[in-house]
């Protein structure tokens, strides 16, 4: 007689965080003016924060993650849609974005972000409230900078991005290590989970 087992699913998050920051880390050595836009960046772009973050939002959703499923494969697609702006007018599919409309581009996914940072504060480590709060200033330095057309805003913009890059890259390694441990090695700011929304209907 045989028993069936049931595995438990394994967490995405810490690939999609790590994919998400290494790229916008490499990403923004170029903003601070450290390095030209090559294909490292490009091919990052596309491969890691890109495919592996929509990937890891596919499987967030099957582990059933409204935030993760929403935050992974946007962002994924983000930077599938950065590459494509920075691409295709090279490839003769559409001309080259103006300053101002590529400020409204940023300017969109900064607010977007801001709302997905208001809900990390729900319940979420400090570490991701710290990861969502400086992605939204990183968009808003971006599309200023790209308005005004002001170099230094872009260098401040770059120095903001290293450090949202080196937030997700800590986030990631933190929760593989603890995961593994079985404890606490690199602090998060865990909070307290909030009371699920049926049981705050249920008591109302």
């Amino acid at each position: 007689m045989s028993t069936a087992t049931t595995s438990k699913p394994a967490n995405p998050a810490p690939l999609g965080l790590m994919a998400f920051g290494m790229t916008t880390i490499l990403l923004n050595l170029h903003n601070v003016g450290l390095f030209p836009l090559t294909t490292v960046v490009l091919a990052m772009g596309i491969f890691y924060g890109g495919i592996a973050q929509v990937i890891a939002g596919i499987m967030e959703y099957k582990n059933g993650n409204t935030f993760g499923t929403t935050a992974f494969t946007s962002y994924g697609m983000f930077w599938l849609s950065l590459v494509g702006l920075i691409l295709m007018p090279g490839m003769g599919l559409g001309e080259a974005t103006p300053a101002h409309f590529l400020a409204s581009y940023l300017l969109i996914w900064g607010i977007f972000t801001g709302f997905m940072f208001i809900a990390t504060l729900a319940r979420y480590p400090v570490a991701k409230q710290v990861v969502f709060g400086s992605l939204t200033l990183l968009f808003f330095l971006l599309a200023a900078g790209d308005f005004t057309g002001i170099a230094t805003i872009g260098h401040i913009a770059g120095v903001v991005g290293i450090f949202c890059g080196s937030s997700a890259v800590y986030l990631a390694v933190a929760t593989v290590i603890n995961l593994e441990f079985g404890r606490t090695i690199l602090p998060i700011g865990e909070k307290k989970v909030a009371a699920p929304v049926e049981s705050i209907k249920a008591a109302a």
